[in-house]
């Protein structure tokens, strides 16, 4: 994956009535999630921004309350391209990678960003965009290829995770499909479900017409 830059500064002012003013500031609140996990009680020393979230067993995982700004992260958002973030907090840098987004449901505006951390050791399921490639069979034929899936969970370390996933079509045939199952990418693990349609070449009027008069 292309790497993209990001600072943020940690955010130790929480509550709505907080959000709301830095968003009429032109900023986002955010979280870095995926931490690392300690045993509780803590001894050791949260910096500025950090909180402790119990998940039980006597565990708790250390998660980083952030503030970024609309401008720095326009490029990030809005574009069909998957990034690693390499984010900068008070001159530590750390890798995460785009969890989740809250939009306001009237403005479209953007609410909160989830983020999260990432290691190379560590396998992250993320959704990677799909590109066809080839010339089917089924097109050659007079069908017509459509792409039902633009995106696929992939899980693995963010270190093998590409751009897009190229999916070569060229022996679909007229009226197939392609499904998941039927994928494999070396070192990535898919997690859609196994039946679940990528693309297909539909058969068309013209298709069918052609189809009727080679039976007779």
């Amino acid at each position: 994956m292309k790497v993209f830059q990001l600072s943020a500064q940690p955010r130790t002012d929480l509550g709505k009535k907080a959000a709301k003013a830095l968003r009429q500031q032109n900023m986002i609140p955010a979280v870095l999630n995926g931490g690392k996990i300690i045993d509780l009680p803590f001894a050791g020393t949260l910096k500025a921004g950090e909180k402790i979230v119990e998940i039980g067993n006597g565990k708790g995982l250390i998660t980083t309350d952030l503030v970024v700004t609309n401008e720095a992260v326009r490029k990030l958002i809005y574009t069909p391209e998957i990034f690693a973030i390499e984010l900068e907090i008070n001159g530590e840098k750390r890798m995460a990678v785009l969890k989740d987004l809250q939009f306001h449901p009237v403005k479209d505006n953007i609410l909160h960003i989830d983020l999260l951390e990432v290691f190379p050791e560590k396998p992250v399921t993320i959704e990677v965009p799909v590109k066809l490639e080839g010339h089917a069979e089924g097109v050659k034929a007079g069908g017509k290829l459509t792409l039902s899936m633009k995106k696929l969970k992939v899980r693995a370390p963010y270190t093998a995770i590409p751009e897009r996933l190229i999916i070569n079509v060229d022996s679909l045939g007229l009226g197939k499909t392609l499904q998941v199952g039927e994928l494999n990418f070396e070192g990535l693990e898919l997690v859609n479900a196994k039946n679940a349609v990528v693309c297909a070449v539909q058969l068309t009027r013209a298709a069918r017409g052609a189809a009727a008069a080679a039976a007779k």
